[in-house]
């Protein structure tokens, strides 16, 4: 399986996965390839800027840290976001759903919103 996180699942899984269910913490770890969005590293940078975050490294270094792979943003992922229904308003959510179903990936998250949407999801 190869698998989208979500922002909050890259943070909770460097905080040792507790939040995450066991499941969710043994796909994660079996996974041939997880990958992360450059959408999600944009909305820890927008995050961090107004107050609401704050990293002991930069999120790239969690990233890396763990193990992970970065996904950059396509024109192709930007052109899926047009054809997504608007279940979800979110932007970065949208793109990650748009990233999912480009790159045939099963995404990883803890908002339900997303099961509405055509692409393989864990619900963590």
């Amino acid at each position: 399986m190869t698998l989208l996180l979500d922002t909050h699942v890259v943070l909770w899984w460097r905080q040792g996965g507790r939040r995450l269910p066991r499941e969710v913490r043994a796909a994660i770890a079996e996974a041939a390839v997880v990958h992360v969005s450059a959408a999600s590293a944009w909305e820890v940078a927008i995050k961090i800027a107004i107050g609401r975050l704050d990293l002991d490294q930069p999120f790239e270094a969690h990233v890396r840290d763990a193990g992970f792979e970065t996904l950059p943003i396509t024109f192709a992922h930007a052109e899926e976001v047009a054809r997504l229904p608007r279940h979800h308003a979110d932007p970065f959510d949208r793109m990650l759903v748009a990233q999912a179903r480009v790159e045939r990936l099963t995404l990883v998250t803890h908002d339900r919103a997303f099961l509405a949407y055509d692409v393989p999801t864990l619900i963590a």
